[in-house]
């Protein structure tokens, strides 16, 4: 059953990945407050990795928002691609965020889905690091996390969060297009 607090977070992350694909920076404070409105839903069905993603959100934002604010005195922040070793730092911080996100679910909650949970966290954590530093694979990331999220959406029955992040999958692709359009080497 959803309701207002599902319902405001639902419009406020459709405005945040509209701003993102754009790159206009009022994205940013749509995320802090989505991430707040989710938190609360998540907590309510002890979606408790959910709920961390969601304030690291909120964190990450408040990082990313500076860091797309700050540049432009200096060298702009521009869209670009991760290098082979950037690549292997994410991939090892991921699978590390996965790991220990799971055994901190495992062991000290009545989650009953705490690796899914778990590794939904580790790779939104990823692709808000990638989406901060303006890198397009964050687009691909953030398609996979969508996906994965849909079915623990659907799992514990938050339907219109399900329909959030299948629209989240298909914005992925929008914005991995546009951001490959502006931005081509």
């Amino acid at each position: 059953m959803m309701d207002s607090v599902e319902g405001a977070g639902f419009v406020l992350s459709l405005a945040m990945v509209y701003c993102n694909i754009k790159e206009i920076h009022w994205g940013w404070p749509l995320a802090i407050a989505s991430s707040i409105l989710y938190g609360v839903v998540f907590w309510n069905t002890q979606l408790y990795g959910q709920v961390v993603l969601q304030v690291m959100f909120v964190l990450m934002a408040a990082w990313g928002w500076h860091q797309w604010l700050s540049h432009p005195a200096q060298k702009p922040l521009v869209v670009s691609s991760l290098q082979t070793k950037e690549l292997r730092y994410v991939i090892a911080a991921g699978l590390f965020a996965w790991l220990a996100c799971g055994f901190v679910l495992t062991q000290f909650t009545d989650s009953q889905v705490p690796q899914w949970d778990a590794l939904v966290t580790a790779m939104g954590l990823m692709a808000q690091y990638l989406l901060g530093r303006k890198k397009i694979e964050n687009w691909w990331l953030w398609l996979w996390v969508n996906l994965l999220t849909m079915g623990l959406m659907a799992y514990q029955s938050l339907w219109l969060t399900t329909v959030l992040y299948g629209l989240f999958s298909g914005l992925s692709l929008v914005g991995l297009r546009a951001w490959r359009q502006q931005h081509v080497k």
